[in-house]
């Protein structure tokens, strides 16, 4: 419980600020909706940036988890850095050097003819943010959250600027005719979205600079030895990267390309698939900031003698509170659904499906610590390689015939696979003691007190009260299950505390 103390410590300093970051920039999804209302516009930049997250799994190619592993295997730490950072600047330069020549064509692929410049926009951001992610990644296996953090939020901070100065405030004073001439200079109307991608721009370029000063002074060079080994480390991890980011982003593509018979109404059904799903991700917050204290955490307790007992301690707490989060956001939809605008709410049904589907998602990296602590990475890559095949499927028979809802169910059958598949392989080659009937009763219990709230209870008997009536009720279901979470736990939290 010592360990988990410190886990959890870490865990609140990465999450407080992460989750606070992430939500300065999920700030700008409803700005976004509630300005542009036409969903199509919006689908534009689900497209787009579901490119930036396949392109950034290729760009780092495994290489930020091999950091950390050969930082704890070599003594000269510095000298894995600077492998490490020469080489992934190397290719990115090269990536961005190719994307800026052929923007064009690149632009006519992506069905998006009259905007090369989107394209040359994002093949820059690509590039300077996978160069980032070794930087931060030094930030992280040396404990500096807090300076971690600071990167992070500034750069979030400066693309939320940029966007309410591009999207709102320039409008706002040309409509107020305040200073005309010079922001008729700056504000072109018809960029529409373009200002999205710009703000990202000057964001990313801010905070490669900003990473550059807090790294202190930077020797390029790469030893050859050691990056032989490290790429044969990172290739496995370079397919299940691509293979998990197909489980990520292949829903986008599939709902542009197979959910309309016209560009148009894809685009539709894409912006309002990609907003109801940032409503998901609420989840992923706590997903992301456990994630970047338990990654250095897993590598670190590898040769404690009770090693695993922890590992299987933070899964069982890590899953009662994606439970807590699945059940508190599934309470209170009918007010967290204006997180974006009205015309996107047909799409909420999605919402409960991703958020499970994301619950898995972090279940499976829990249980992937067995093939990266043990350097058996090539099965990670085999579990997930499956996962992207039947998301692939999934898609391609749910998509044609249900839209967007195909996409999600897609989601979810994909991670119950998986899940299965590594908790079955992990058992065989590094068997961890999991508590599967306490964290089986958490999961379930949180399903049934969901479908009593959903299916069960006829709020509408309360006409114009209903809203008030389903609060209260919601409340009180989601303070059972706290209470019952403090009653079976009491000891271990009195622990932690």
């Amino acid at each position: 419980m010592v360990k988990v103390k410190k886990l959890i410590g870490q865990t609140a300093i990465y999450g407080t600020t992460t989750i606070l970051g992430r939500l300065l920039n999920y700030l700008l999804v409803p700005f976004h909706t509630y300005i542009f209302l036409e969903p199509k516009a919006y689908g534009v930049v689900g497209d787009l940036y579901a490119w930036v997250a396949l392109l950034l799994v290729l760009l780092t190619y495994g290489m930020e988890t091999t950091f950390f592993r050969f930082s704890e295997m070599e003594k000269d730490r510095s000298n894995v850095f600077r492998t490490t950072l020469t080489c992934i600047l190397c290719t990115s330069t090269i990536f961005i050097l190719l994307g800026l020549l052929f923007n064009h064509q690149i632009a006519d692929i992506l069905k998006y003819p009259s905007h090369p410049e989107y394209i040359r926009w994002f093949i820059i951001i690509v590039g300077l943010d996978a160069i980032s992610t070794i930087p931060f990644a030094k930030l992280r296996a040396e404990n500096k959250p807090i300076v971690f953090a600071s990167v992070k939020i500034t750069n979030i901070l400066i693309n939320v600027f940029f966007n309410v100065f591009f999207l709102w405030f320039c409008p706002f004073m040309i409509a107020k005719g305040w200073a005309t001439s010079i922001f008729s200079t700056i504000y072109n109307p018809n960029m529409g979205v373009g200002y999205i991608f710009i703000a990202n721009l000057i964001a990313s370029t801010c905070q490669i600079i900003l990473l550059l000063f807090v790294s202190g002074k930077i020797h390029l060079h790469i030893d050859k030895s050691l990056l032989k080994r490290m790429l044969k480390y990172a290739f496995p991890l370079l397919i299940l990267g691509l293979a998990g980011i197909v489980n990520e982003v292949i829903d986008r593509f599939m709902v542009k390309n197979l959910s309309a018979d016209n560009v148009e109404d894809a685009l539709h059904n894409l912006g309002v698939y990609s907003a109801c799903f940032k409503i998901a991700i609420i989840m992923n917050l706590f997903i992301q900031a456990f994630r970047y204290s338990a990654e250095p955490f897993f590598f670190s307790q590898y040769k404690e003698k009770d090693a695993k007992e922890g590992y299987s301690v933070v899964m069982t707490y890590f899953v009662i509170a994606c439970t807590v989060i699945f059940l508190g956001t599934m309470m209170y939809i009918d007010f967290i659904k204006y997180f974006v605008s009205a015309n996107y709410h047909e799409g909420l049904s999605v919402v409960p499906i991703l958020l499970l589907a994301y619950m898995l998602l972090g279940v499976c990296f829990n249980l992937s610590i067995w093939y990266k602590l043990t350097g058996q990475t090539s099965y990670g890559a085999y579990i997930t390689i499956g996962g992207a095949v039947i998301t692939i499927i999934s898609n391609l028979i749910l998509v044609p015939k249900t839209g967007y809802m195909g996409a999600a169910w897609g989601h979810l059958i994909t991670y119950i696979a998986m899940t299965i598949a590594s908790y079955l392989m992990g058992q065989k080659y590094f068997p961890i003691n999991y508590n599967l009937k306490k964290m089986g009763f958490y999961i379930s219990l949180s399903l049934i007190l969901f479908c009593i709230s959903y299916f069960l209870i006829p709020f509408d008997v309360f006409g114009q009260y209903q809203l008030f009536a389903k609060t209260i009720i919601n409340t009180m279901i989601l303070l059972i299950y706290l209470v019952i979470i403090v009653a079976k736990e009491r000891k271990n939290i009195k622990a932690i505390l």
